[in-house]
């Protein structure tokens, strides 16, 4: 048992209990609950492989012998001086890692491990997918005016910024001709901002490549935010090293327009509301 102990402890969680070569732990939702079927070699903090099985929000971890070795190179020391050298007697040393067989997947992300984890995508071995029938495609943005009138709407061409060329001058060219609202408010310290505001709605449906047929059993999300644009630093952390906000998005309610959302985020930022809206 001291030896399971000293060595075999396998530290999975803030909610580990060990027994003897086993740890258990059980996380609640929300946290990370993969499903996992892993061998591992261990490494020089933890001798020994283990067998790691997850599932539902249960771990369970089997300490084992070493059946498989972890991974290692030798590295020239060419950092190290001539003192160094002398002391250990040798100018290199082991770049060690662990080696992993098996899979994991959480929320739709699928990571087979096929040997060394070095954490460098140019030496690990490792194969990853976001499965298509667990994801979501962004479908749409669009934009709203004053009193909550479809302005525009840019489709999802599923390109990116250099596959879709024209892309970037589109959306700005529709942001500068949607309507947008300004506030003057007082931040935390007393000191009077503006900030101009702009409703935007995202929407997304289920499944992607040959799976986007699933989107016509599952509702679509949408997601409508109002977009901030302060006229200078806001927030607690301003004029410091880490700086305050210039700008972000908030979620609205709904029916919620201009004025009731950023009421409600003044009260949260602790900021005064001052002036009634005005169309930009």
């Amino acid at each position: 048992m001291g030896m399971f102990s000293r060595h075999y402890h396998r530290r999975w969680s803030d909610h580990d209990h060990y027994f003897g070569p086993f740890t258990y732990a059980h996380e609640k939702r929300g946290h990370y609950r993969p499903l996992a079927i892993v061998l591992g070699s261990g490494d020089d903090e933890y001798p020994g492989c283990d067998l790691r099985l997850s599932g539902f929000g249960h771990t369970l971890i089997l300490a084992l012998p070493q059946v498989l070795k972890p991974w290692r190179r030798k590295v020239e020391a060419k950092t190290w001086d001539a003192a160094t050298i002398e002391r250990l007697g040798r100018d290199w040393y082991w770049d060690t890692h662990e080696r992993e067989y098996g899979f994991t997947c959480s929320e739709g992300h699928l990571s087979v491990m096929l040997g060394r984890q070095t954490n460098d995508s140019s030496t690990e071995q490792r194969w990853s997918k976001f499965l298509p029938w667990t994801q979501w495609r962004h479908v749409r943005k669009s934009f709203y005016g004053i009193n909550g009138e479809h302005v525009a709407t840019l489709p999802n061409t599923g390109k990116s910024y250099v596959g879709d060329p024209g892309r970037w001058e589109r959306e700005r060219a529709i942001e500068k001709t949607t309507p947008t609202v300004v506030f003057a408010f007082d931040d935390f310290d007393g000191e009077r901002l503006s900030v101009a505001t702009m409703i935007e709605e995202w929407e997304w449906k289920f499944g992607t490549g040959w799976f986007k047929w699933l989107s016509l059993f599952r509702a679509p999300k949408i997601r409508r935010s109002l977009d901030l644009r302060f006229s200078g630093e806001t927030g607690e952390r301003k004029g410091s090293w880490k700086g305050g906000t210039l700008g972000h998005s908030i979620d609205m309610l709904p029916g919620e327009l201009h004025e009731p959302a950023f009421r409600r985020y003044c009260i949260k930022q602790k900021m005064t509301f001052v002036s009634a809206h005005e169309a930009a």
